[in-house]
């Protein structure tokens, strides 16, 4: 068996780091647009690529980069401005654009940025995709660069904002209104802060905008999907029926429901799959999660007689499962969830729209609407290492099996590097809360006392 490709610059979502520092430069966005421009120039008509943001400042650096690379391997530019995540896939999928970019880290602090591309079908690029524009970028491009004659152009696409809206708002069933609804509305002060209130507001709900004033510098900051205090502080002072807050791209959502208790992706997944499953709208048995949700949705889901499928981290591997096994229904725990009779990856405003929809239906309060399992006991937590990983030792392998078999049918334990930091990540869940607290603690000591002894 040969080798996997060394990635350089592709994660598990795209390319990311801080902004300014390799990886993350002009000089790479340039390189980027150069490469993928090569790469999807495919047949003889004019190509194009749509570029959207969210409101970090250094997007103000990374969108001309990436615009002058597109253009001198001879794409014609679209400048989509701030958007969701979502709304550049479907952008790139109903224009019949070649590419889709969007310049985001998502859910992390201003200091970072990322780089994250759709296909013509909406669709995150696969790994093998990936490798190929890696492979083009470490190559001299000059010869392969369109002519003076052939460079391609830049205009903006001033629509692209209602374009959005009017497809989130079509999700929601026929003649369905939210019309009596007071929701609260936390937008990380980023790339949905103009379009969620607006959709919202314009199927009649009564809404309270929270992170709608973006400086460049506070996306993400005490807000949105990751930091979701001031939803619940909110839902409460104004008493209001939901809370929901998105991340900085707005690909995922975290919920609040009444009484200010959150409702995390896993149980969005459950109500959505229970609901579709109900009126006949699942193309299968079954739906996709990764294996960081909890054990209580695969319970939930087989009493339904669905089966759930488990992908390895990252919303991409879910997409990808869910067309590999035909299914319409898709998430994580995070909140991101796909619905792909509605989109092309995670949104969190078409997520929030469905379970509205089952509120109006049902007349219930989202506190009990909402929470349709209970969750198992479970607990995450990080080992820093230096250095090699600490997983490939025997002895931290034996430790993992006979923690595994402590729990036996009654819970699982899963470990797993980061995809993104030298950390270690220890997880386990099951129906005894004291024992799922001893294995972690006993699994942190394993991994960071070999940690310690490889640094001897």
């Amino acid at each position: 068996m040969g080798n996997t490709p060394q990635r350089r610059f592709f994660g598990t979502d795209g390319i990311r780091g801080k902004a300014n520092t390799y990886p993350m430069t002009v000089e790479t966005a340039l390189k980027l647009g150069q490469a993928a421009g090569i790469l999807f120039t495919r047949g003889h008509h004019r190509h194009r690529v749509i570029i959207g943001k969210d409101t970090r400042l250094s997007g103000y650096m990374l969108e001309p980069a990436l615009t002058a690379g597109f253009i001198s391997a001879g794409m014609n530019v679209t400048l989509a401005g701030p958007l969701p995540t979502p709304a550049i896939a479907m952008l790139t999928r109903s224009l019949r654009l070649d590419l889709g970019v969007v310049i985001s880290a998502s859910h992390n602090p201003f200091e970072d940025n990322g780089i994250k591309l759709f296909g013509p079908d909406g669709t995150k690029l696969s790994d093998e995709t990936e490798l190929e524009i890696e492979a083009l970028m470490a190559q001299d491009l000059t010869a392969r660069l369109a002519g003076p004659e052939h460079l391609g152009r830049a205009s903006r696409l001033v629509d692209a904002a209602g374009r959005y809206i009017e497809a989130a708002k079509s999700s929601l069933p026929r003649g369905l209104r939210l019309d009596g609804l007071k929701i609260v509305l936390d937008c990380a002060h980023g790339a949905a802060y103009k379009v969620a209130p607006a959709a919202l507001y314009e199927l009649g709900a009564e809404v309270i905008a929270l992170g709608v004033h973006p400086d460049g510098f506070n996306i993400n900051r005490d807000a949105g999907s990751t930091a979701p205090r001031q939803l619940c502080e909110a839902v409460l002072e104004h008493g209001a029926d939901i809370g929901i807050a998105l991340d900085g791209d707005a690909d995922r959502v975290i919920l609040a429901d009444e009484t200010g208790e959150i409702i995390d992706g896993d149980q969005i997944l459950g109500l959505i799959a229970r609901d579709m499953h109900a009126q006949g709208r699942l193309t299968g048995p079954g739906i996709v999660a990764t294996v960081m949700s909890n054990l209580g949705l695969e319970r939930f889901c087989a009493g339904l007689g669905l089966a759930l499928h488990r992908t390895k981290v990252g919303d991409r591997y879910v997409a990808e499962t869910m067309r590999d096994l035909g299914l319409n229904l898709g998430g994580e725990q995070s909140g991101h969830v796909i619905l792909s009779d509605f989109a092309t990856t995670g949104d969190g405003l078409v997520a929030a729209l469905q379970v509205l929809a089952v509120l109006v239906r049902s007349g219930q309060p989202a506190s009990k609407a909402c929470r349709v399992f209970a969750p198992l006991p479970q607990l995450m937590r990080n080992v820093r290492y230096s250095g090699a990983s600490p997983l490939g030792a025997p002895h931290i392998k034996t430790a993992i099996a006979e923690a595994s078999a402590r729990l036996g049918q009654r819970g699982r334990v899963l470990i797993r590097p980061s995809g993104t930091e030298p950390l270690i990540r220890v997880m386990a869940e099951g129906e005894d809360a004291g024992l799922i607290q001893q294995i972690v603690s006993e699994l942190c000591a394993e991994i960071a006392q070999a940690t310690a002894n490889a640094a001897e």
